[in-house]
């Protein structure tokens, strides 16, 4: 494939650094990421950040209609340029598009190698949109795809482990260094990938609600559970946070990296009902 660097001489740019574009010029990792996806003919996906078209090309090459977002309007015209009737370029921001809408179909298949500075909301934004999207395939810096993809109730799991596993199942697929981009970035990607569950991992009556616990939980990930509850006045007081873990059968004592899924929601429920009148 072409190099980026040409590409973007060619057409008298250059990368974006406060937007963070690093364009992936590593062509089995393309290809990799593209099969990633598993799409058939009959599938429509959603690729965040199309950039210069390269992994565009590697979707379009399954026959699934590919929908391109990209918010460079300098890189509008050589991703139109891609042509044929199963590719639409949208011009607008990947953190903010609704996935579904924008493919006229649901659920849908997301992709994209992603902005650093933008994965945290696109990652929120494939969570708030989860009944949508069938699966994910996103690459991000390591350390963030690391802290998806851990295992629930480990050191290494975070907010996002939590909150994304509830409804998906989460894998780190293989990683690449910084000269697999052009420009190279300061630190190593991976590709994760999200894979929609059959079923959530737990029940969760109220998402709103589940987040709030959650992010509560994590803010002070050092502190115990106690302690880092009764600091969101929302969930309410200190007799009542100790009610909840109480009745939730979690130990005050517990840090959220020691919580799986199913706990967290059972203490989300029980704080709920605590707040009931």
């Amino acid at each position: 494939m072409d190099s980026p660097r040409r590409i973007l001489q060619s057409r008298g740019l250059r990368p974006k650094h406060s937007w963070g574009q690093n364009f992936l010029a590593d062509e089995e990792a393309v290809a990799a990421i593209a099969s990633a996806v598993r799409l058939t003919p009959r599938d429509t996906v959603v690729e965040l950040g199309a950039g210069l078209g390269h992994l565009t090309r590697a979707l379009l090459a399954s026959g699934a209609t590919v929908v391109a977002v990209e918010r460079d309007r300098d890189l509008i015209e050589p991703l139109s340029s891609l042509g044929g009737e199963h590719l639409r370029v949208i011009a607008g921001n990947a953190a903010e598009v609704r996935f579904a809408e924008l493919a006229g179909t649901r659920p849908v298949a997301v992709v994209g190698n992603l902005p650093y500075q933008l994965t945290s909301p696109i990652l929120f934004q494939v969570l708030e949109q989860h009944r949508d999207v069938s699966r994910a395939v996103f690459t991000v810096q390591k350390e963030v795809a690391e802290r998806v993809a851990a295992v629930e109730g480990t050191r290494a799991s975070g907010l996002l482990t939590i909150l994304l596993g509830v409804w998906f199942d989460a894998e780190l697929l293989f990683t690449l260094p910084p000269a697999s981009f052009h420009p190279p970035p300061a630190v190593d990607s991976a590709v994760l990938r999200l894979l929609a569950r059959a079923q959530p991992r737990a029940e969760v009556v109220d998402e709103a609600h589940f987040r709030r616990v959650v992010k509560a939980a994590f803010a002070q990930r050092r502190k115990t559970l106690q302690n880092s509850l009764q600091s969101d006045r929302s969930l309410g007081p200190t007799a009542v946070v100790r009610s909840a873990l109480e009745s939730a059968g979690i130990d005050p004592r517990r840090r959220a990296e020691t919580l799986k899924v199913a706990e967290f929601a059972r203490l989300a429920e029980a704080l709920r009902a605590a707040a009931r009148p």
